[in-house]
């Protein structure tokens, strides 16, 4: 952890939403006038499109079924432990993409499926910033968690994580179903045993719980809107947080339990602002009258 050079890593699986969440931080950089160093978590991958599927047919024949981009073997994590220890120290260091799609291929160049060339940050960022899988993840040989600053989680309930991993690959990546559904068992193991771990790491979840029926995700025709759901965000440490505030601010909110406030779904975005904001702003000031 740096006071100086800070690091955020927001952290969620497949389909979790962490996008969603990555766009409320870039409103609030945007506001705030913070500039960040953005890296994603799909840069860490060890394996370009085209070999890990050789990777994952070689893991196959040797009877390792489970093998998947959760994997740690199948990431580079030492590396991203390595970046981020060096920005907290210098508040500098080299990121790069992994290139999804033919609309990513033509802004950076690079063919679909493969990774654009590591690069250094942009001189003068006040905080690194992280979304993707890994970003809380710390084990007897990787140490990710302990060099940032602010962890945050997003974990849907499981049922509805599926529906939206379903329809987003589904649509926008053109998957069936039973592949999606081979995927999602495939990733089991290490959903259990490297994914969900780290959200006891993290300084605060966000899981988003629909009041609707998801008792099947692979039949469900729709994804429960925002207005369907309720979001339970809990505090690692509650210490400093203004809960009463927060409940009189957001309208139908209330706590749960002494580290956990419930909001109704479509006042998420108003509640990570409230929550977030000032984390952020303290996290910045903090760094620029840091020696």
């Amino acid at each position: 952890m740096s006071v100086k050079h800070p690091i955020i890593s927001v952290v969620g699986s497949s389909g979790a939403g962490t996008s969603t969440v990555q766009h409320t931080f870039n409103q609030i950089f945007r506001r705030e006038g913070v500039k960040a160093a953005t890296i994603e978590g799909d840069a860490f991958h060890k394996f370009d499109r085209l070999t890990m599927k050789k990777e994952f047919e070689r893991q196959k024949k040797v009877g390792n079924l489970t093998f998947s981009y959760f994997s740690t073997e199948a990431n580079i994590l030492n590396e991203l432990a390595d970046i981020f220890e060096t920005y907290g120290k210098t508040g500098n260091g080299k990121g790069r993409y992994y290139v999804h799609n033919d609309a990513e291929a033509k802004i950076h160049g690079t063919p679909s499926g493969t990774f654009t060339d590591w690069a250094p940050f942009e001189e003068g960022t006040d905080v690194l910033f992280y979304e993707g899988l890994h970003g809380a993840i710390k084990t007897d040989k990787i140490n990710v968690a302990d060099h940032v600053d602010l962890k945050i989680g997003v974990v849907p309930v499981i049922n509805l994580e599926w529906i939206q991993k379903h329809h987003r690959d589904k649509n926008q990546r053109g998957y069936s179903t039973e592949a999606i559904t081979d995927v999602i068992l495939r990733r089991m193991h290490d959903y259990v045993n490297v994914i969900t771990p780290q959200f006891s790491n993290t300084d605060i979840n966000f899981q988003r719980v629909p009041v609707v029926d998801t008792s099947n995700p692979f039949i469900a025709r729709w994804i429960p809107t925002a207005g369907e759901s309720l979001t339970v965000i809990r505090f690692r440490d509650p210490n400093g947080i203004d809960f009463p505030y927060l409940t009189s601010m957001i309208d139908g909110s209330w706590m749960s339990r002494a580290n956990s406030i419930v909001v109704p779904g479509d006042k998420t975005d108003l509640a990570m602002q409230l929550i977030l904001t000032p984390m952020i702003h303290r996290l910045v000031s903090q760094s620029r009258k840091a020696p």
